[in-house]
């Protein structure tokens, strides 16, 4: 489509991704708009995802949409509420992001106590 076009001759440079499925349309979606160059706001609580059981495991719907966030935050998105994404609209204030590098050290520590 000619999105990409209409958001930057508009001169927007952040999107916000709500929708079905956390873990197919939302993740594809976030990770091509940072590729491409945008920031990316995802509203955890505005999304959710389907449980899956194949040959490679079992991974309830919960679980899915839960880690699939977590690495968002980790790098691709700021991972947020929707009663906290208004918040920043009325102040101002940018929302929480992470690194990679960051988010794994939280975890090393946490897994080391």
């Amino acid at each position: 489509t000619d999105l990409e076009n209409w958001l930057r001759a508009n001169h927007i440079d952040t999107i916000a991704v709500v929708g079905y499925m956390t873990h197919n349309c939302d993740l594809s979606t976030i990770i091509h708009a940072v590729h491409m160059g945008f920031s990316v706001e995802f509203l955890s609580d505005a999304s959710g995802s389907v449980p899956y059981a194949n040959s490679a495991g079992y991974a309830s719907a919960e679980d899915i949409h839960r880690v699939v966030s977590v690495v968002l935050q980790s790098r691709f998105a700021a991972v947020l509420k929707t009663a906290e994404w208004i918040d920043c609209l009325k102040t101002g204030a940018l929302p929480e992001r992470d690194t990679i590098y960051a988010s794994n050290q939280r975890a090393l520590t946490r897994n080391a106590a």
